[in-house]
């Protein structure tokens, strides 16, 4: 049986990658993953990951994860963010916080491109020059923090 933290991350992921109009269409994508839950049990994972959902022009409403509000199309232009993830050098954590180390001069930009995202397993950055800090919400394990950094910017896939 997959746990919590794996639904939570697949529901991320569906949600991000394809524009789900119902929870039928959800549960059913999720069935083919391997979970095996009701309706009710979505229905509370969906409230308690803040899912909202939102107007669409061609599904009518569709479910977005909380950042995406602003801005559902979740694909980003790729010269624009995924440059930053050659300064990337490491990271490391400690409870809910991380230490990502970058080249010199990087921080502030990709701290500013973490921010920007608005994932919500993350409460924010502080930036220096070759070092951010980031408070990575409770809850929150280390897989799904790097899985949203991932999401942010998709060079890191080979980085971490």
């Amino acid at each position: 049986m997959k746990n919590k933290s794996e639904r939570h991350q697949t529901i991320r992921q569906i949600i991000t990658t394809d524009r789900i109009a119902s929870q039928e269409r959800l549960l059913e994508l999720l069935k083919e993953r391997g979970f095996n839950l009701t309706q009710a049990t979505l229905s509370r994972d969906l409230k308690l990951m803040q899912v909202a959902k939102v107007a669409d022009a061609s599904e009518g409403y569709v479910y977005v994860m909380p950042g995406m509000v602003n801005n559902p199309e979740p694909n980003r232009d790729p010269d624009r963010i995924n440059f930053l993830a050659d300064g990337f050098r490491g990271i490391r954590f400690s409870g809910n916080l991380s230490v990502i180390r970058t080249l010199p001069g990087y921080a502030s930009s990709i701290a500013a491109v973490i921010d920007n995202a608005n994932p919500w397993e993350i409460l924010g950055t502080i930036a220096g020059d070759d070092t951010i800090l980031v408070i990575i919400k409770e809850g929150v394990s280390r897989p799904e923090f790097v899985s949203a950094l991932k999401r942010i910017m998709p060079y890191l896939k080979d980085k971490i």
